[in-house]
């Protein structure tokens, strides 16, 4: 089974990330997408994170019912800060009969040669990425890459964070079971 791997920290998770997520899940050769909460991003600041068990709660709720889509906590358990070569390597030894993939904006995969054992990663896993404006892809660093032209909303998690401190509705931004908890447990007011 070939099971792509789309890291963010979800704070929270929007309809952006699950379209993205969706479109990949059908219109690659991918089984299925996990989306993996990381609970701690190396290179973003932690301060304004919610709780990672909430965060995967909501990414949980989020993909309730989409049979190629899955909520990911397995970072949960590894070393921080997560780091995506550790992640991989760790699945592989968990499910040797699967193959990983990671998704990508190309913004993120710009930055990829400041990651940690960057080589290794390009080296082993394919990488699927999805273009974000402003982000071409010039150079592919010697990796597998396929580039992907998902449909791409420009919501950001932070203007949802600062809409429900100011008081204002998140409706369409995040699926109405996920604004709805938001609601119910006062997260980021």
């Amino acid at each position: 089974m070939k099971i792509g791997l789309y890291f963010g920290s979800f704070n929270p998770i929007h309809v952006g990330h699950l379209i993205i997520a969706n479109y990949v899940a059908y219109n690659t050769d991918l089984d299925k997408v996990w989306l993996v909460v990381s609970p701690q991003n190396p290179l973003k600041p932690s301060s304004s994170l919610l709780n990672e068990h909430h965060r995967f709660h909501l990414t949980e709720l989020a993909v309730k019912g989409e049979q190629r889509l899955r909520a990911s906590n397995i970072e949960f358990t590894l070393p921080r800060p997560s780091f995506t070569i550790d992640t991989l390597t760790y699945l592989a030894e968990k499910f040797p009969t699967q193959e990983f993939t990671v998704i990508m904006g190309s913004d993120s995969f710009q930055n990829i040669t400041r990651w940690k054992n960057y080589e290794q990663l390009i080296k082993h896993y394919p990488i699927y990425v999805y273009k974000r404006p402003g982000h071409e892809i010039t150079d592919t660093h010697g990796a597998k890459v396929e580039v992907l032209e998902a449909p791409l909303l420009d919501i950001s998690a932070t203007t949802i964070r600062r809409w429900i401190q100011e008081g204002k509705s998140i409706r369409y931004l995040v699926p109405d079971n996920v604004a709805a908890y938001i609601m119910e447990n006062n997260y980021y007011k």
